[in-house]
């Protein structure tokens, strides 16, 4: 075996694991139609797992009632009643909304967090850290550009 042939068997696994992470959720989408649906900063987010800078997000100073929804396919994630002033400059909230999000182990930058997507078209969201306020004792670290807000009626 060379060198070559390592190369080229990783990213054939590669691909071939995103392509099965892809069909595992109920709404998927090309990267052609994420780019164009999506601006530069939200694909990086949700299609790359990337973060937004601390702060930046006008969701994080949101305080009225409603929903917060994936911009990706408008799936109704968190309840504005579980969002908290974390501190950290991102939207936080103690608990998703049932059957709403989906996680897995992320290991980037030698740690292990728990990273947390939309369970229907899988895109990107956040973090979950053990560090929140009760009931749950957690809290749901999510990039602003990943949510759609939508305030209830009379609010």
């Amino acid at each position: 075996m060379n060198r070559r042939s390592i190369l080229l068997g990783g990213a054939a696994v590669a691909l071939t694991s995103r392509a099965a992470r892809a069909s595992m959720f109920e709404i998927t989408r090309s990267e052609a139609e994420w780019r164009a649906m999506l601006d530069d900063l939200e694909y990086r987010v949700m299609r790359q797992e990337g973060t937004e800078r601390a702060f930046t997000s006008p969701l994080n100073d949101e305080k009225r009632p409603g929903l917060y929804h994936c911009r990706g396919c408008e799936l109704p994630l968190y309840d504005a009643a579980t969002k908290f002033d974390s501190g950290t400059g991102w939207p936080s909230f103690w608990q998703a909304l049932p059957d709403a999000v989906g996680t897995k182990p992320d290991r980037k930058f030698l740690m292990l967090r728990t990273e947390v997507h939309c369970r229907r078209c899988g895109s990107h969201l956040g973090h979950i850290f053990d560090d929140g306020p009760p009931p749950t004792d957690k809290r749901h670290c999510i990039n602003g550009v990943s949510l759609l807000f939508r305030p209830a009626e009379g609010a």
